[in-house]
């Protein structure tokens, strides 16, 4: 029981003991109770707030702290001067709904057999998102008498047992599939929307054909057609299905900052999940054409899409600030996966690979951790930080126990340490036989089941373009056999 409930339940003794001896001791006990009630309302005031924002499909290099001066990410570059940059951020999978489900429970989600990415109707199966075995860090925080919201993106379950509200969310704004398009409208019934900019892909024309109809343009430049991503996945307020009418982006930064506006005086845990940058490609019209100088269409769009996204990291910012709670608010900005460049542009340039890898490009993801006062301020941090770490940190400012199933360690037990190490050994598993470990500098990647495991050192070679398995065949088999003895911790994979 967290200390909180420890003082109601003294409070209650309190005052029914001293209701049965008389008006003196009712006096007594009632003016003691009321300083446990002080005392817990100043813990309340103490404990930290977490505000955890996931861009989606966001590549490494796509903003400017990361090096980027095409597209302009003023809010989220200030994240990071006010906070911790870091250069070797890690999801655990490339694929958006197994590396959320270790955001949201600290754990590596192959521990749970959860390694599949559901899409379409596939979302609307039983056995499609969460299992109700784990416990979300955001459901311990909440029963230690925070509130807590998610708006946006949920992609961990689309059945009633498997909804938000039930993993430990008070509050839900969004939608539950793998993505939404950004104004009301579908392939089916026309997407094309005066004020907003939409380029689909449509493998029925030639390859790197493209034909714009007033606002819409179709064009084959990746593998598939457009998924009907509306379908089945409503908007939701709660349980609710609402009509919504603004550009998803907007609303979703609107949504937020309410979310703030109305907890600012409890302790809170608020999870932003963004759809963008997440196809279908759609951007704002007014911001497409501020990025006229950007000449390839797909490209202008992606980068309006971005734009959105970083005015909404502002506002949310904005709001912490307005009420005065930057220096007791973690706030951090990282994206889900790496970016799928054919079909987005979105790049992870140094890096190699992208989405649905396992190389770099595909789980080392642009991350922030910002905390005034609490936090380092303007450093780059080259030490390994995992998507785990955001549950142990959470947790730790809460000053609740350790989750002795966490595989995330709080970024307070070492980041003021210039000698301490953060994680040894990194590990992934995807569906097709994609397997993955980091060892310090040394990395092990197998692209897909009968492959041959490569080998690099990712200090020398960031970018994965020397494979060293040939020449270092004893640090190729130390790895082998530490990935199998990871993988032999983990349950067979889920299927669908």
């Amino acid at each position: 029981m967290n200390s909180t409930s420890n003082r109601s339940r003294c409070v209650d003794q309190l005052i029914n003991r001293a209701s049965r001896s008389g008006r003196g001791c009712f006096s007594r006990a009632f003016f003691l109770a009321a300083l446990l009630i002080g005392s817990t309302a100043v813990a309340d005031q103490e404990r930290p707030n977490v505000v955890v924002i996931i861009a989606d499909d966001l590549g490494y290099g796509e903003t400017g702290m990361m090096g980027n001066r095409e597209i302009p990410t003023p809010h989220i570059d200030r994240l990071a001067d006010e906070g911790v940059r870091c250069h070797q951020g890690y999801v655990t999978s490339s694929y958006c709904s197994p590396s959320r489900a270790g955001i949201v429970t600290g754990r590596y989600q192959s521990r749970f057999g959860y390694d599949i990415n559901p899409t379409g109707k596939r979302n609307l199966l039983p056995g499609a998102g969460l299992p109700i075995t784990e416990t979300t860090f955001v459901q311990r925080l909440n029963n230690a008498g925070y509130r807590t919201g998610l708006v946006g993106k949920w992609h961990l379950g689309a059945a009633p047992p498997l909804h938000p509200m039930k993993r430990g969310f008070d509050s839900f704004y969004g939608f539950l599939h793998e993505g939404h398009f950004y104004v009301p409208g579908s392939i089916e019934n026309g997407v094309e929307h005066q004020n907003v900019l939409t380029m689909i892909r449509d493998s029925t024309m030639q390859p790197g054909q493209r034909v714009q109809t007033g606002n819409l343009i179709r064009g084959n430049y990746a593998r598939m057609s457009e998924p009907l991503y509306d379908q089945d996945n409503p908007i939701l307020r709660g349980t609710e299905i609402i009509q919504e009418s603004r550009y998803l982006t907007e609303a979703i930064s609107q949504e937020a900052v309410d979310f703030i506006d109305q907890h600012h005086e409890d302790p809170f845990c608020l999870m932003v999940c963004y759809n963008a940058v997440h196809s279908p490609m759609q951007a704002k019209l007014d911001d497409c054409e501020a990025l006229h100088r950007i000449d390839d269409v797909q490209r202008r769009i992606f980068a309006g899409m971005l734009v959105s996204l970083d005015r909404g990291v502002g506002a949310i910012t904005q709001a912490i600030d307005e009420h005065r709670l930057r220096r007791k608010t973690l706030v951090v900005f990282l994206s889900d996966n790496g970016g799928p460049t054919a079909e987005l542009t979105s790049s992870n340039a140094p890096l190699r690979g992208g989405k649905g890898t396992l190389y770099e490009g595909g789980v080392r993801i642009p991350m922030v951790w910002s905390f005034p006062g609490r936090l380092p301020e303007g450093i780059t941090e080259q030490r390994p930080v995992l998507s785990l770490d955001i549950a142990a940190t959470a947790l730790d400012l809460a000053d609740l126990p350790t989750d002795p199933q966490s595989d995330g360690i709080s970024m307070f037990g070492w980041i003021d340490s210039p000698i301490a190490k953060s994680h040894e050994h990194l590990f992934w598993r995807m569906p097709g036989g994609k397997q993955a470990l980091r060892s310090g500098d040394w990395k092990i990647v197998r692209s897909k089941k009968g492959d041959p495991v490569e080998l690099y050192h990712l200090k020398a070679d960031p970018a994965e373009q020397h494979d060293l398995s040939g020449d270092e065949p004893g640090k190729l088999r130390e790895l082998m056999n530490r990935w199998q003895s990871f993988d032999s911790q983990m349950p067979a994979m889920d299927t669908l």
